[in-house]
């Protein structure tokens, strides 16, 4: 028996799951605490495949600002996030910049890009 607790992260209301997993068996699966449907699913699956959408920021030259925020377009793995962070990293972009502009594409070989979530024009001289 595996007994786990875990935070939902799918809604505002950060349910405080117990999960019970008998035989290292998902279909055999016990969730207590989750106040709506969500909580069942996100559970099963942060115990089977746990992903999460990577928010960060890059080097900018000649933007209005130094950074330009960013994020990976679908979910990752969560395994991969430091791996894709060492890559974010090495990253400068030139403004101008439109948001959802490709920054990275296939990061890390995810199938993921990572994308521009802010327009940034150039800097005036």
């Amino acid at each position: 028996m595996n007994d786990q607790e875990l935070i939902c992260i799918v809604c505002p209301m950060g349910c405080r799951l117990n999960v019970e997993l008998k035989d290292n068996d998902i279909e055999n699966i016990q969730i207590e605490g989750n106040q709506c449907k969500r909580g069942i699913a996100y559970a099963k699956k942060e115990l089977t495949f746990p992903t999460r959408m990577l928010p960060t920021t890059v080097k900018l030259q000649n933007g209005f600002l130094n950074r330009l925020p960013v994020r990976t377009k679908e979910v990752i793995p969560k395994e991969l996030i430091f791996k894709c962070m060492q890559a974010i990293n090495q990253v400068e972009v030139k403004a101008p910049v439109k948001i959802g502009d490709v920054i990275l594409k296939n990061i890390c070989n995810t199938g993921i890009d990572l994308i521009a979530t802010r327009s940034m024009e150039e800097k005036s001289s």
